[in-house]
């Protein structure tokens, strides 16, 4: 084909050399990989891992060059398929000169009443880990993301520190983009998948807020709620919902309406008093479940007016849910 031997054509011939101390080494021929920050980097290397698991039972997540291995195992034979499952990957690394790093790959036991079974990588013993930082949210085998919650929480205060050493001013216009921009980002990365399930955790994030918004001038004496409403913010509980929103539009009606098909189902039972989007609701005994993102959103959902949620696109939907939102405590 036409576009291979273009590919084939620009990644041969190549050179790299190495330089130590002021001293260069020899040039030495490129045999594999692709230039670092070129536009085909991605998109070759998706193309290259695509057969990666591809016989796996387990549910196998890629995302780069971090790989993800799941499944329930309630009994020997589960674990044996996980095992197998495993050794399929190694032996893929293996035909393809792409070896795993066993020493960064590690196991973490889900849920009470799990087996706790141990597993390899090859020959490599895997080790167990509590927690471990999965794109950035610091995740733990309960689930609960209070520790995520108490690191986000570090991070959004140390940086409103130094603002308050590094920056005299403390009008508005200057510490409200700031807070915006630095110190909240922090508190939302990836929230839709966070969020907090316990109320000790959501003051905390709700401190950090607090804090930020008393260091403006005149600010000092007034309640919270005030203050927010003089400098025309929401709650960050208020703001986790209005994600939450944006997130199943995105699901229901937007971009991601075929990953939506698999986690919701439409209520049968709609009459013209509600928004025409209706959720059908779901009952689960974990309170960790109930407080997933397909689950604690539906209620809210579904008691949205049809105004706000017949939206003709995205930014529309923002400023109409913005105005219903207005009101709330």
């Amino acid at each position: 084909m036409k576009v291979e031997r273009w590919i084939s054509n620009w990644l041969k011939g190549r050179l790299q050399r190495v330089i130590l101390k002021g001293e260069l080494s020899g040039w030495r021929k490129v045999t594999s990989g692709v230039p670092q920050g070129s536009v085909l980097g991605p998109i070759l290397f998706n193309l290259f891992i695509a057969d990666l698991g591809t016989k796996s039972g387990s549910v196998l997540i890629k995302f780069a060059d971090d790989t993800k291995l799941g499944a329930i195992a309630n009994s020997e034979k589960d674990r044996d398929i996980i095992q197998e499952d495993l050794d399929d990957l190694v032996k893929w690394s293996d035909s393809n000169r792409m070896k795993f790093n066993s020493e960064k790959c590690k196991i973490m036991h889900l849920g009470i009443n799990n087996k706790n079974f141990s597993y390899k990588l090859g020959t490599h013993q895997l080790e167990v880990t509590e927690e471990e930082k999965d794109l950035g949210v610091l995740v733990d085998y309960r689930m609960t993301m209070s520790r995520h919650c108490d690191m986000a929480v570090k991070k959004a205060n140390m940086i409103l520190g130094y603002i308050r050493r590094g920056i005299s001013s403390r009008d508005k216009e200057v510490l409200v983009p700031l807070y915006k921009a630095l110190v909240r980002p922090h508190l939302e990365y990836c929230v839709q998948f966070w969020s907090p399930m316990f109320k000790q955790d959501e003051f905390k994030l709700e401190q950090v807020q607090r804090r930020a918004t008393r260091m403006i001038r005149g600010m000092e004496n007034l309640s919270y709620e005030r203050r927010l409403k003089e400098l025309g913010l929401f709650t960050l509980t208020k703001r986790r919902l209005r994600g939450d929103m944006i997130a199943l539009l995105k699901y229901i009606r937007g971009i991601n309406t075929r990953e939506g098909e698999e986690l919701f189902k439409f209520n049968t039972n709609v009459d013209t008093r509600t928004n025409g989007y209706k959720l059908a609701s779901r009952k689960f005994r974990l309170e960790i479940r109930r407080r997933f993102l397909t689950i604690r959103g539906v209620k809210f959902w579904n008691g949205l007016p049809r105004e706000v949620v017949g939206a003709k696109d995205l930014s529309g939907f923002k400023i109409k849910l913005d105005g219903f939102m207005k009101g709330m405590v």
